[in-house]
């Protein structure tokens, strides 16, 4: 190693330990332990270009393993990503550029918010999947213009969780062999030793998954953790995990190598310490030395060179691949390649279907106007109605392939999504059963905090699921994800609801959509189509002024569009909404929200095969709902509705008592 390296490692470690002591808050220990690794593959085996962070064939690096952001900060300050000394001075203080864990979308050169540990491995299963289909698509022999790695540090707390399981698991039988995981080492918890918990062989494990596997034994050994990248990047056909031996606190005298280093600052004395452990000279706290400046100066230009190599090469695509040059720039933009509002094909559709079925009608128009559609489901497709029928299967032996087999992994599914959404130039969609949401939700949520636009599509939505019991039906999970910020929940009532639905979520940028969909058949309602894109509409309604309106969403809009005829016998005025986004029509102006329930109208019933949770904000305190508070039973479906109240009468009583009242 050379003296600059060394150097250069060192001031990794110390900005990272001087920002976490002045937040007073943070986690030194992997950043000192780590350091080595990090800067190793930065700065000798990463391709990037710090002064374009969104060059399209960089090199991605994900930190699963978040709570180390500070030395994340200290590469991206020094190499040059353009976040300041004062930026590290304010670490995870209200509003820097610098939080507790590192936010997509929010500091130049963090490629996701990996989030709870784990998930981020499985985020770069996702942007390596991407970067192979893509390769697939667009290269040719002359000109390889997707071509770069995806590398991922993760510690044992990512590897004890299960999502880094599936997603391993799943890398090795797609053949993902530009997917580098550096599996930082340190045999320490914040509850002390890796043996009270985890005292498997994490390489014998992955040697089973199918992935290839070494060992660095000494951790500051920057030389050999280079020659063991390089290695890994030579083994085409496997993903590759690199073992390295580190020590959590590294150089920290009464520290290293204990649980203390893990996850609280250091102290102004033991920083002091390790400091003078290193050698180091400078008197000042966040100090970079000069020789570290000019040698990351010269790093930076080496980036910016690969950069230039590329677009020369893409020019160069461009003369030879125009067709192909015109679908990259498809791929690459966020906007919609066709005018699906105003196609009166998109709209049409004829028939009694479940809305899963209505969305498998939906997906297949849309496989033919949106080409880098791609996604699967969590071995449900038959049931889910999740394949692209005119696409093929992705595998490691062809990954040109849009149709994923994910396998029994909601969790690894979502979070890969995640990934693949952020690496961009594809628009994933994912799918399962309703009630799987539960293993999706922490995936769910990283979507909607990066405003990551993942479709999700959730089938076997309420106690409609019948035999199969209440451990498969879903009662409280609108309610769940109706509760995530930036979550677009779209539960439909017919084919072009579901249509609505799809465009709905094909549109936003920022937003990710669960698509909620029913099991068992419904009919096609007259006056359904377009205005569901505002979350909720006028289906039907009366002569002046309503003497109650009806709520519903999916399979239970049915019930009160026949609901308003049997009040109209009796001399009720009913008003039919059809509200399949709670989230969409909250959106809309406080005119056309009054427009469709008008604040003077008390008597308001909903109607949802679901907890009633949420639905009070529309009910107000007049109002009622036909709802489950309960969980299901295993019966028919047709049995279960009845049982719980999901029929015509009992909506009809219940508007009557709440006109009564």
């Amino acid at each position: 190693m050379e003296q600059i390296e060394q150097l250069s490692i060192n001031t990794i470690r110390f900005l990272s330990a001087d920002a976490i002591q002045k937040a007073n808050s943070g986690h030194p220990g992997l950043p000192l332990g780590a350091a080595p690794a990090a800067y190793a593959l930065w700065a000798k085996e990463m391709k990037h270009n710090p002064a374009n962070p969104d060059w399209a064939d960089r090199d991605r690096f994900v930190l699963s393993a978040g709570h180390g952001s500070a030395m994340l900060y200290s590469l991206l300050h020094l190499f040059g990503y353009g976040l300041t000394i004062e930026d590290l001075k304010q670490f995870r203080q209200k509003g820097s550029f610098t939080p507790g864990h590192p936010e997509y979308k929010w500091t130049k050169g963090v490629e996701i918010t990996t989030g709870p540990l784990g998930q981020g491995i499985a985020n770069a299963v996702g942007f390596a999947l991407a970067e192979k289909h893509l390769a697939a698509k667009f290269n040719t022999e002359e000109h390889k213009i997707v071509d770069h790695y995806t590398f991922v540090m993760c510690g044992d707390g990512c590897l004890m969780e299960g999502v880094s399981a599936e997603a391993a698991s799943l890398a090795a039988t797609m053949g993902l062999g530009k997917l580098i995981l550096l599996y930082d080492s340190n045999n320490i918890t914040i509850e002390g030793s890796t043996d009270i918990a985890f005292t498997e062989d994490v390489l014998k494990r992955f040697e089973a998954y199918g992935w290839h596997t070494q060992e660095v034994c000494d951790g500051t050994d920057i030389d050999t953790i280079a020659k063991a990248i390089e290695f890994a990047k030579r083994e085409k056909s496997k993903p590759s995990i690199i073992k390295i031996d580190t020590i959590i606190g590294y150089g920290a005298p009464n520290k290293q190598g204990k649980a203390s280093a893990h996850g609280e600052p250091l102290g102004e004395e033991e920083i002091k310490a390790a400091k003078q452990n290193a050698d180091w000279t400078e008197t000042e706290n966040f100090a970079v030395p000069q020789q570290v400046v000019e040698h990351m100066k010269a790093l930076q230009l080496e980036g910016a060179k690969k950069e230039q190599q590329w677009n020369t090469l893409f020019e160069q695509y461009k003369k030879v691949n125009p067709e192909l040059a015109k679908e990259w720039e498809i791929w690459h933009s966020n906007k919609l390649p066709v005018d699906l509002l105003n196609d009166d094909d998109y709209w049409t559709y004829e028939g009694d279907i479940a809305t899963r079925a209505s969305s498998e009608k939906v997906l297949q128009k849309l496989s033919k106007v949106i080409p880098n559609l791609i996604g699967g489901s969590a071995d449900l497709a038959p049931s889910n109605k999740s394949v692209m029928k005119d696409r093929q299967y992705y595998s490691a032996q062809t990954p040109e392939g849009s149709n994923i087999h994910f396998g029994i992994r909601e969790f690894a599914m979502t979070a890969m999504a995640n990934g693949m959404a952020a690496h961009g130039g594809l628009r994933p969609y994912i799918a399962g059963f309703f009630v799987f949401s539960d293993y999706m939700k922490s995936g769910l949520r990283m979507s909607s905090l990066m405003e990551l636009p993942v479709i999700s599509i959730m089938t076997h939505d309420s106690i409609g699921v019948g035999e199969d019991g209440p451990t498969h039906q879903p009662v409280e999970h609108l309610a769940a994800l109706r509760s995530m910020p930036n979550h677009i929940v779209f539960r439909p009532c017919d084919t072009r609801e579901t249509a609505a639905g799809w465009l709905a979520a094909l549109m936003t940028e920022t937003t990710p959509t669960a698509l909620v969909l029913t099991r068992q058949n419904l009919p096609l309602l007259e006056g359904t189509g377009k205005e569901a894109l505002k979350g909720a509409y006028v289906l039907r309604d009366c002569q002046g002024t309503p003497d109650v309106l009806l709520m519903a969403s999916g399979s239970e809009v049915e019930l009160i569009y026949k609901a308003y005829d049997v009040l109209a016998e009796k001399g009720i005025k009913a008003r039919v909404i059809s509200m399949p986004s709670f989230e969409l029509f909250e959106k809309q102006s406080q005119e056309y929200k009054e427009s469709v329930l008008p604040n003077a109208v008390r008597n308001r019933v909903a109607v949802e095969a679901a907890s009633s949770f949420g639905w009070h904000k529309y009910v107000g305190l007049d109002g009622a709902t036909v709802t489950i508070d309960t969980f299901g039973a295993s019966a028919p479906a047709g049995t279960l509705f009845k049982e719980f109240g999901f029929t015509v009468e009992n909506v009809v009583e219940t508007a009557l008592k709440v006109v009564a009242k």
